[in-house]
């Protein structure tokens, strides 16, 4: 039976799918506002389309991998857990399995199956979908009453949900709206930057390798004090400004003050092997072609893009016959290789961004309702909210955590 009381989603994302369905599993009257044409836009295309759904670790894993004001976010964790989300998506059909580093993906690999889960989910509540978008938070005497449409129809209700994402991938309907409907009420908005980012750097060479992407690789982020701030290991993508690629945006959310710090990025394209082993190898290389010239001399070894960079950024001449090669030089060859370092100058814009940093303070809601401290009857969920986390389904978590204690206590 429907409860008379009504509540107003806005954003048909993670957070607001899993809000408006908590909302009306509870028997309210829910209306979920979309501005797109469809529900989940923005789920389509994480995790190249696989969507990472959460991370199989503990909370207190979950809370050290969000850098920016993880704390606030215990009460929603042990409300809702990772395993309570495993539960809930397995309870509506959608099977998941476990990868590296503890990631959780749909088994399909199929993002378009988390969403299909969502769209059940929220139909079986009773939620009311409106494909429009929101122009205004309606208010009166500090407490919410509704919102108004871009049409000027006014809807009102007795608790609005702003899960309207952040301001990165504006492709799929994140254009800040939440952000400017909390600064009209009231709230602080912390300073918006990207998070989970391709990287620029100083190094033009890298527009020769435009496009080479490498599995097999690690990283390692050292700051202005040649203090290590990140390590990884695994698939890179060289672009016409830097780099991208997933290890490359888990180490852009490790650097903080990018403005401030002169960062050097090291690249190891031969992890698996120690330098001893790695001269081994190219000794072998150097035997089996010692009549050719060096830069003939490196097929086996690396990528065909690869070779003419690094023959460039060695001390050996190209046209050098291998068997000239003296053991400084290969010594050289093989620091190149194990450590190649570029210099990082800035994150790619924030509409590039995976993840927005910032937006609604935290001390302006309550951690263990997701309500606004200043407007009653406000509620606040996902991205939108001043907390990020890296990559490996720590974002999503916090989307479906913070929707569903949202839901819970509209």
């Amino acid at each position: 039976m429907s409860n008379s009381k009504k509540v107003i989603v806005v954003g048909g994302g993670a957070a607001g799918m899993m809000a408006a369905g908590t909302a009306g599993n509870r028997g309210l009257d829910v209306v979920l506002i979309e501005k797109n044409n469809r529900l989940g836009k923005k789920l389509l295309i994480t995790g190249k389309g696989r969507c990472n759904i959460t991370n199989n670790t503990d909370i207190e894993g979950l809370i050290q991998n969000i850098p920016v004001n993880g704390n606030f976010l215990y009460s929603a964790f042990y409300t809702f857990s990772n395993s309570d989300l495993i539960d809930f998506f397995e309870g509506l059909g959608l099977k998941v399995k476990f990868e590296r580093g503890g990631r959780v993906f749909p088994a399909s690999d199929k993002a378009g199956d988390v969403v299909k889960a969502l769209e059940k989910y929220i139909k079986r509540s009773n939620v009311n979908v409106v494909n429009a978008e929101v122009t205004d938070i309606l208010t009166e005497r500090g407490k919410v009453i509704g919102v108004t449409l871009k049409n000027g129809r006014k809807l009102y209700s007795e608790s609005v949900i702003i899960a309207t994402g952040g301001m990165s991938y504006p492709g799929t309907g994140s254009t800040g709206d939440g952000y400017h409907f909390a600064k009209q009420l009231g709230h602080t908005i912390t300073p918006l930057k990207p998070s989970l980012v391709p990287l620029e750097v100083k190094e033009q060479w890298v527009k020769e390798l435009q496009g080479l992407s490498l599995k097999n690789v690690s990283i390692t982020v050292l700051d202005n004090k040649s203090k290590k701030v990140y390590h990884d290991f695994g698939e890179m993508l060289f672009t016409h400004f830097g780099v991208s690629g997933p290890i490359i945006l888990s180490a852009s959310s490790h650097m903080r003050n990018i403005k401030n710090n002169q960062y050097r990025l090291k690249i190891d394209f031969k992890p698996a092997l120690t330098e001893d082993q790695l001269d081994k190898r190219i000794q072998r290389d150097f035997e089996k072609f010692s009549r050719k010239h060096f830069i003939n001399s490196l097929d086996e070894l690396l990528p065909q893009k690869l070779i003419p960079v690094i023959v460039e950024l060695s001390s050996i001449p190209k046209d050098k016959v291998v068997n000239q090669i003296t053991r400084q030089e290969r010594r050289d060859l093989i620091d190149l290789l194990k450590s190649l370092t570029l210099h990082i100058t800035g994150f790619r814009p924030l509409k590039e961004a995976i993840i927005t940093s910032g937006g609604v303070a935290v001390n302006e809601i309550d951690p263990g309702t997701m309500e606004s401290k200043i407007v009653k009857g406000l509620f606040f969920a996902g991205e939108i909210i001043d907390v990020d986390g890296y990559t490996g389904g720590f974002n999503l978590q916090i989307a479906f955590s913070t929707g569903y204690i949202a839901g819970l206590y509209c």
